[in-house]
């Protein structure tokens, strides 16, 4: 996999005051109330914390936030991966969620071309994102940009 060509933290600035940049370990806290609104669930702070810092260090995950006036109104974390099947490396959206009092002004399509050109960058031939089957808003907004449905994912409980 090949290394950013642009600076890692990198800040974007876009319209209305709105700043995509890379997470860092202070955005965690923010970051967990963002995906613990999405998932509709608390999850241990300590252990996500533990597992926040760990992708922040590992060149196979990139963490963008979007924010305003300081504070986080959105994430999208990346993970990249070498796979088998498309002898190639592919980027998976493992979490996205746009604050709901800052959708439909257009950060989740600003943030998912940056994620995209961070792939390309990267060497990723493709981008792919998992999508709960209740989350019809978020399907169209992946239709909308561009993206296919053509894949089932399957999962089980192991507890």
């Amino acid at each position: 996999m090949r290394a950013l060509k642009n600076k890692e933290c990198e800040r974007l600035e876009m319209p209305k005051g709105y700043i995509l940049r890379k997470a860092t370990a202070e955005d965690c806290k923010e970051i967990y109330d963002l995906i613990c609104e999405l998932e509709d669930e608390t999850f241990p702070y300590s252990k996500f914390l533990d597992m926040f810092c760990v992708q922040l260090s590992d060149k196979n995950y990139y963490c963008l936030v979007c924010e305003k006036e300081k504070k986080i109104v959105g994430v999208l974390n990346l993970r990249f991966e070498a796979q088998l099947h498309h002898a190639d490396y592919i980027a998976e959206i493992m979490e996205f969620v746009v604050s709901p009092l800052c959708r439909h002004i257009g950060i989740g399509k600003e943030m998912l071309e940056r994620a995209s050109q961070i792939a390309r960058e990267l060497g990723c031939v493709q981008i792919e994102v998992a999508c709960n089957q209740l989350r019809k808003d978020a399907h169209r907004f992946y239709l909308r940009e561009g993206m296919q449905s053509c894949h089932f994912k399957f999962s089980k409980s192991l507890l």
